[in-house]
């Protein structure tokens, strides 16, 4: 029971304060907060992997939670948590990893500058600095890494309501990991890039972005 609270004490932590942000969000009158899920696929850097050991080049699930303000009409930030499940290619030794994530990032509005696009579809672009926590699973669990990342992505929105937009987000999250040893602690550990895409939706907490 503690070993596995240990596991899962991140996520726990990052959920938590993603629901008490949305309780004390949401009673603000004047900025507008926005609360973001999507769910997704994710595709792992081949020199990721110790040799001998290779992942899928599509993986499910990937998952996104985030809150995001916007302190300016096309200008604000968003603190999001995402959780990437890598699993082996057929053929290669068995082995699953869950790969987790905590980013801050800076979000742009482009929409007025891609202004090609229909009324209710709004760009956005986003980067911004992380963490990554990587868990290997089964016979390779005790080989836990962690690194810096640098995210950077661009999201598509389509307006349903005031209040609500569905949206297609590309990301690419870049890791500043140190080399580890194959021998010691490599075996199915992963310590590479990721792109992921996802489908989700934002909900305004306060204001919302169609209004005027």
């Amino acid at each position: 029971m503690t070993s596995s609270f240990k596991i899962y004490k991140p996520t726990i932590v990052v959920l938590a304060v993603f629901l008490v942000g949305v309780f004390s969000f949401s009673q603000s009158d004047t900025s507008t907060f926005k609360a973001q899920v999507a769910l997704g696929v994710n595709s792992p850097s081949t020199d990721g992997f110790v040799t001998g050991f290779e992942g899928k080049s599509l993986n499910f699930p990937t998952v996104s939670l985030g809150l995001q303000y916007m302190f300016k009409r096309n200008l604000g930030i968003k603190l999001d948590y995402g959780f990437n499940r890598i699993s082996n290619e057929s053929g290669t030794p068995d082995f699953k990893v869950n790969y987790s994530r905590i980013n801050a990032q800076l979000v742009y509005d482009t929409s007025r500058i891609l202004s090609f696009f229909p009324p209710r579809v709004g760009t956005f672009i986003h980067a911004g600095p992380g963490f990554s926590m990587i868990k290997p699973l089964g016979d390779y669990g005790e080989n836990d890494e962690s690194f810096l990342n640098m995210m950077a992505g661009m999201e598509f929105h389509y307006g349903v309501s005031d209040k609500l937009s569905i949206y297609l987000d590309m990301s690419y999250i870049h890791s500043f990991s140190r080399d580890f040893d194959p021998v010691t602690n490599g075996f199915g550990s992963f310590n590479g890039s990721l792109l992921t895409v996802t489908i989700g939706a934002s909900i305004s907490l306060s204001g919302c972005y169609y209004c005027e």
